[in-house]
C-alpha cells in the first residue's frame, strides 16, 4: 500500500499517523477500524464480486463501505504492514448453534508488537475492539466484554467472549489464496449464513447499531430499541444517516428457510 492511500486509509477511520509501531498504536487504530467500518455482506446481494486483494482497500477508503473478515481484516492488515507492523493471517472455525464450522470459515490477524503477538480482529459480530494479548489464558477485559483464550490443544486454542466460545484460532500463519474455495462457499451456497440474511452492523461507543432487511436495531448500554422502516427510502437514510453508505440500489432480499438462524451480529 502506498503512502498516499495509507494516508487515505486513517482519514476514513478518523486516525492520525503514529509515529511508531507500538501497541498503543496498534490498538488505536484497531478500536478506530472497528467503530467506524461496518460488519456487512451487502455485496453478497448486490451480486457483486467480494475481492480478496487490495480492491477492497478501495470498497472501504472510497466507497465508504465495510465487510466481512474475509474482506477488512485484509485490508486492515495492509494498513498496519504499510505502517511498519509485523502481520500474519490466520484461521478459525466458528462455533455456531450447530456446532463447530469447518476450517478456513474465518480470517483475523496475528500482529507481533515488542517481542509479543496479539489477535486483533475488526470482521467478526462481536470482536474485541483492541487487540487480545495471545500465549495467555488470562481474561483480557475489553469494552466489549471479558475475552480468553481457552489452552492449545495441536496448535488450536478458543477463544472466548464472556465464557460462551467465539470461535477456535489455528495458530499457523496462512496465505490469503488459501481462502478462496470458503469465500467461493460463503458466497454461493445457500445453507451460508452470509447468503440468508442482509445485515449491516456497526459497534458505538454506547452499544451497537444494526440494519437487517427493513428493520433497524439499536442497543444504547444494554437496552433495546427495534424499528421497522416504513419503506426503501426510510432503508437507504439508514444506511447513510447510521453507517456513512450511499447506496445506488438496495440489496436484494433472500428467502430464508424458516428454522433456518441465519448469522447473529449482536
Amino acid at each position: 500500500m502506498d503512502n498516499g492511500l495509507a494516508t487515505a486509509y486513517l482519514a476514513r477511520i478518523g486516525a492520525s499517523r503514529p509515529a511508531k509501531a507500538d501497541l498503543a498504536a496498534l490498538a488505536e487504530l484497531t478500536e478506530r477500524h472497528v467503530l467506524t467500518v461496518p460488519f456487512e455482506n451487502l455485496d453478497y446481494h448486490l451480486g457483486q464480486e467480494i475481492h480478496l486483494d487490495e480492491r477492497v482497500v478501495d470498497k472501504i477508503v472510497h466507497q465508504g463501505r465495510g465487510g466481512a473478515c474475509y474482506e477488512v481484516n485484509p485490508a486492515f492488515g495492509l494498513l498496519l504492514e504499510a505502517l511498519g507492523f509485523q502481520v500474519e493471517i490466520l484461521s478459525a472455525r466458528v462455533h455456531r448453534p450447530g456446532g463447530l464450522g469447518a476450517p478456513l470459515g474465518h480470517l483475523m490477524l496475528r500482529v507481533s508488537v515488542d517481542g509479543s503477538a496479539y489477535l486483533v480482529d475488526v470482521g467478526f459480530r462481536r470482536n474485541a475492539r483492541r487487540p487480545l494479548l495471545l500465549g495467555t489464558e488470562a481474561v483480557q477485559y475489553d469494552p466489549q466484554g471479558a475475552f480468553a483464550f481457552g489452552p492449545e490443544r495441536e496448535g488450536e486454542f478458543d477463544l472466548f467472549l464472556d465464557g460462551e466460545p467465539m470461535y477456535r484460532v489455528d495458530g499457523r500463519a496462512r496465505e490469503l489464496g488459501e481462502f478462496r474455495p470458503s469465500l467461493w462457499w460463503f458466497r454461493t451456497c445457500p445453507d451460508s449464513p452470509f447468503m440468508q440474511d442482509v445485515f449491516c452492523s456497526l459497534p458505538t461507543v454506547e452499544g451497537r447499531i444494526t440494519l437487517k432487511g427493513h428493520t433497524l436495531t439499536k442497543r444504547v448500554h444494554g437496552e433495546f430499541t427495534v424499528e421497522h422502516l416504513a419503506d426503501d427510502t426510510e432503508v437507504f437514510e439508514a444506511y447513510h444517516k447510521h453507517f456513512g453508505m450511499t447506496l445506488d440500489r438496495l440489496p436484494d432480499e433472500p428467502v430464508r428457510p424458516a428454522g433456518t438462524p441465519g448469522i447473529a451480529v449482536e
